[in-house]
């Protein structure tokens, strides 16, 4: 299980991050203790590590590593295309004045990074994506007929996060960002809201997460939030009716808003209890002020549209931080690296097994080879305890065209043919369970 936390430097909580990043940061947990499990698995695993010479909070990943953020990015952005998501590709430099125009210069300086000097202009590493998006809206003419209108990314983003609290692939300086911006009349709101959440809700079925609780996520005392109290009144209204319309119990924290707006941020909890933000749905009324966005409606008007942001598996090193320490390893098949090895008994089955490989290659199943060369049966049995399903090749089964697989969860089943049986684990990886073996 998972015994993840995030903590930040601050004396103060420093609930608000601008898109739809959700920080998580509870300043009262040892990061030390909480983020070793993951940063040992990730290196035991060889799916991802570090190196001084790179930077701190700039992790790399390995061939395995890239092979389950691969998968995540393809399950999201079909999910985002079935639901009508438009996908858009925004670079991770801007002027520092489209900061300044969105308010995260104003408010949210500190955890970005210093500007760049380039001739008479200032460029920034981004620390989030929702000014582009804003950008590439008005770039456009709309009508009341496109929308809502679903502009999504997977996108960098940069934190300049203090040194002390980064480790592993939880608080990191380079972020890759699950982010959507939909931008829709008042009156639809309420409904892309709570699709959003549904998806939310589907994808951590997928992946095998339970959320521990729902927050909505509220503005605190002190000066880092956008000065508009009615604007604030509306998109808290908005949300509330949101989340009791889904029947969702919810908990009202003040202090952990987005700048510019509220948020219903979706908690999980590792093994201990400590919970951290995975999630986001927030709705903001000031950047389409700020940017002066705007539809022609029915009635030929000029009208502004509102701001949804969310994240459905937030950050992509966020999502495979928890992922990793959740299952131990042993990911769901869709997300492991390895979905299928098999296994020949001896040299004399080889040809056989390199043929079953090339057809899970068909299929489009990652599937390796583990010959004899590489030990005993038993050995190699060991060696591929989290992959999902180890096909074994004797001399019968080389014969028969048949395979007896063996599942992660310790049972054997009877030799099927092989089609048979990479037929079925085809259909679940398609289907992203989180079953290794269906009834059937």
């Amino acid at each position: 299980m998972s015994r993840r936390a995030d903590r930040c430097s601050d004396p103060k909580p420093r609930g608000e991050c601008p898109g739809a990043s959700p920080c998580g940061h509870s300043p009262h947990l040892d990061e030390e203790t909480a983020m070793s499990d993951h940063r040992k698995l990730g290196r035991e695993l060889a799916l991802f590590d570090t190196d001084p010479l790179i930077g701190a909070g700039l992790p790399y990943w390995l061939p395995d590593g890239a092979t389950v953020r691969h998968a995540l990015e393809e399950y999201i952005r079909a999910a985002e295309r079935r639901a009508g998501y438009r996908h858009v590709y925004s670079p991770v430099l801007g002027k520092r004045e489209l900061y300044e125009l969105s308010g995260h210069w104003q408010h949210y300086s500190d955890d970005m990074f210093p500007p760049m000097d380039l001739g008479a202009e200032q460029v920034v590493l981004r620390p989030s994506l929702c000014p582009h998006h804003a950008v590439i809206y008005r770039s456009r003419g709309h009508s009341y007929r496109e929308l809502p209108l679903r502009m999504a990314e997977l996108g960098g983003m940069y934190r300049s996060e203090l040194s002390g609290v980064l480790g592993g692939l939880t608080r990191v300086r380079a972020i890759q960002l699950n982010d959507a911006h939909i931008f829709c009349t008042l009156d639809q709101v309420a409904d892309e809201a709570g699709a959003a959440l549904e998806m939310i809700r589907r994808a951590y079925e997928a992946l095998g997460i339970t959320p521990a609780r729902y927050r909505l996520s509220l503005p605190g005392p002190g000066g880092k939030y956008v000065a508009a109290p009615e604007l604030w009144r509306r998109s808290t209204a908005l949300l509330t009716d949101v989340l009791d319309r889904s029947g969702l119990p919810y908990e009202a924290v003040e202090g952990e808003a987005a700048f510019y707006g509220p948020k219903i941020d979706v908690q999980v909890a590792d093994g201990a209890g400590r919970e951290f933000t995975l999630s986001t749905v927030q709705v903001d009324f000031h950047q389409p002020e700020r940017f002066d966005l705007h539809y022609i409606g029915p009635d030929g008007a000029r009208h502004r549209p509102v701001m949804v942001h969310r994240s459905i598996i937030g950050s992509v090193e966020r999502a495979v931080a928890h992922l990793i320490e959740e299952h131990g390893g042993a990911f769901p098949a869709w997300l492991a690296p390895t979905q299928l090895v098999v296994l020949p008994i001896s040299e004399a089955e080889l040809a056989r097994a390199e043929g079953l490989v090339r057809r899970c290659d068909e299929l489009g199943l990652r599937a390796e080879l583990a010959g004899p060369d590489r030990g005993s049966l038993g050995a190699r049995i060991r060696e591929a305890r989290l992959v999902p399903y180890q096909a074994v090749v004797g001399a019968r089964e080389a014969a028969d065209g048949r395979v007896a697989l063996r599942l992660r969860d310790g049972r054997r089943l009877d030799p099927v043919p092989a089609g048979e049986a990479l037929a079925r684990i085809d259909a679940l990886v398609k289907a992203h369970s989180t079953d290794v073996w269906d009834a059937a």
